[in-house]
């Protein structure tokens, strides 16, 4: 399993908040500055019911407050609960939050988190099949690849060490998507809830 980026926060000596993304061969980007607040969903498509009250405690264990999700059937996987919370909190919490989640077998979910000053958006998507995935988003969510990257790619595809296509489905997360999928739309119209991290 890669290790995955994450956005990063943290205080220097003068008490100034630093953030930046760190990413696998990513290089390391901090700006100083004031109180930064970031803000995303975590999605979960799918637990068993049994699992719903750990999802919770590892989240609030995250952010630091009670975390009370409205659980709701999930039609796509019959047996299964579902839920949303929108969050805010520091920057790298969608990193933190996907970490404690990260390898729970039969849990299903994705995490969100907009791009904030000095900081990019990212995704993590997870799948008890595929594993984790991350990946940098734009201001529209869509997955941005990094140009050294899409670089290695061209390099594997041009010695034939790799076919091209599935290479950047492969940057772009398509697999992760298309397990997903399903659940995504089943939980059209589901309750949402919003939580503030402490802090």
């Amino acid at each position: 399993m890669m290790p995955m980026g994450h956005n990063e926060a943290r205080e220097n000596r003068d008490g100034q908040l630093l953030c930046g993304y760190e990413g696998v061969g990513e290089a390391h980007s901090f700006v100083s500055g004031g109180s930064v607040s970031a803000r995303g969903v975590l999605y979960v498509h799918s637990a068993p019911a049994a699992l719903c009250p750990h999802v919770e405690w590892a989240v609030a264990g995250v952010v630091g407050v009670p975390v009370k999700l409205e659980w709701s059937a999930q039609a796509a996987a019959p047996g299964t609960q579902r839920a949303e919370l929108n969050w805010q909190g520091v920057p790298g919490t969608s990193a933190a939050i996907a970490s404690a989640l990260n390898g729970w077998q039969r849990l299903r979910f994705e995490i969100t988190e907009e791009a904030t000053p000095g900081c990019d958006g990212v995704r993590y998507s997870y799948t008890p099949t595929l594993g984790i995935f991350t990946a940098v988003t734009s201001a529209s969510g869509e997955v941005l690849v990094p140009e050294g990257r899409l670089r290695s790619a061209m390099d594997r595809a041009a010695a034939q060490e790799a076919d091209l296509a599935e290479e950047l489905d492969r940057l772009t997360g398509r697999v992760w998507d298309e397990e997903l999928e399903p659940f995504r739309y089943a939980g059209d119209g589901a309750p949402v809830r919003w939580l503030h991290a402490a802090g």
